[in-house]
């Protein structure tokens, strides 16, 4: 691995991703396999001039080791004073930093019944403290590293070392590190060509899109006052961040009672250590009324029941074929790179900074717009070359926004 291109990365995760100020207090959420990107991670923002810098490390065997030789009763409880500790850390304006590799099939063996129980204890436990978020004066951004486990299983012809090697090369292109480019103006371009859609698309207004490919002919109308976001995103300071490194999509809020037809995923997905793949949903007034999968349906079934929003889309986002992370040909298994190869939606909760003016409302507010309130938020690809998408405007009028998997029009002229 390349050690300068490594604190290139740190650098801008700090500097572009969460965007450190003089007296910003920051929590590094990480695992024991990301230890050495966080470790430069908290060298950076003690340079930066943060005023405290928190961590929080797992460990993915003794988080497999709770699954295995715990009682059956712990999986229905999350200690309260882990929710006091998370909620503190919001009270007192913890921007957030998380970095971690994939769990992919780590938990393939647990029983089910645990990995559900779980779940849905720790989702309810931790609800009250997503609503800090919503606020929008929390930055935070998501990040990953290599991990011997997740390289492996996207070389397995590769000996071990090799393949760590050839995972953080991809990590760092798609993230814009390299030895001959400057990573923040690197980022500051591909931003502004990020927003030039993201104004387009607000332009529109669109009421529904349509949806065409093979497996997916599906109608999704769009929240009222809804908003595109692309790129960076801005604290109500006017504070610059940029939530997902790396990120390709363009995203707004659908209407979580207007969605009809069949959407095939077009990407395998990892949920709580398992990979669910060749899977679909069939949506009716805005739910989730029939799904299949190939591979671990049961626990793609158990994120569709955590709650009755579960059901309904919180996201809806588009991403070019041509995206870099696509054009590498590979499928990453990682929902935080997979989703930007690659159009996608989310079951579960909607952002409020998608909604004109949303983190101002109360979530009564939001509802009557069509925002959805969940536990969850389930990111899921669809795209590929042979998606079409069509915008309807409210009078009945419609133009192509992706054509072949392609923007319909070039913004970059």
């Amino acid at each position: 691995m390349d050690q300068g291109k490594l604190k290139k990365y740190a650098e801008a995760i700090v500097r572009i991703g969460v965007n450190v100020q003089d007296g910003d207090n920051i929590v590094v959420n990480t695992d024991t396999d990301s230890l050495e990107l966080a470790r430069e991670i908290v060298r950076a923002c003690w340079r930066s001039g943060a005023a405290d810098v928190d961590t929080i490390i797992s460990d993915n065997d003794m988080a497999l080791g709770r699954f295995e030789e715990a009682k059956s009763e712990v999986f229905d409880h999350y200690p309260q004073f882990k929710v006091d500790y998370s909620e503190n850390h919001m009270k007192l304006k913890y921007h957030r930093i998380s970095v971690s590799a994939p769990r992919l099939d780590l938990f393939q063996d647990v029983e089910p019944d645990r990995l559900r129980r779980f779940s849905i204890s720790a989702n309810k436990a931790t609800e009250p403290i997503m609503r800090y978020m919503d606020v929008g004066d929390i930055k935070w951004v998501v990040a990953a590293a290599a991990s011997e486990l997740w390289a492996k299983s996207l070389f397995p012809e590769l000996p071990v070392d090799e393949a760590m090697d050839a995972l953080w090369e991809k990590i760092f292109a798609a993230c814009r590190i390299s030895d001959e480019l400057d990573a923040v103006t690197a980022w500051e371009e591909h931003d502004a060509k990020l927003k030039a859609y993201e104004n387009w698309l607000n332009e529109q207004n669109f009421d529904y899109l349509h949806y065409e490919a093979p497996g997916t002919d599906f109608k999704v109308g769009l929240a009222e006052q809804h908003r595109w976001i692309g790129g960076s995103s801005l604290t109500p300071d006017g504070v610059r961040y940029m939530a997902n490194m790396p990120t390709e999509e363009i995203f707004s809020t659908p209407h979580a009672k207007r969605a009809e037809g069949k959407l095939k995923s077009s990407m395998p997905l990892a949920i709580s250590g398992k990979v669910v793949e060749d899977f679909g949903f069939e949506f009716k007034d805005g739910k989730v009324v029939d799904f299949y999968a190939g591979k671990n349906g049961d626990v793609l079934e158990t994120q569709l029941d955590m709650d009755e929003a579960a059901r309904r889309l919180g996201e809806v986002a588009l991403v070019p074929n041509s995206s870099p992370i696509s054009q590498m040909g590979i499928t990453f298994k990682s929902t935080l790179f997979d989703e930007n190869a690659s159009c996608h939606f989310a079951l579960g909760k909607a952002y409020a900074e998608a909604i004109i003016d949303g983190e101002k409302m109360t979530r009564e507010e939001r509802a009557e717009l069509g925002f959805n309130e969940s536990m969850i938020h389930l990111d899921f690809m669809v795209g590929g070359p042979e998606l079409n998408v069509t915008g309807y405007y409210k009078d009945g009028s419609s133009r192509m926004v992706l054509e072949n998997g392609e923007w319909a029009i070039d913004l970059m002229d």
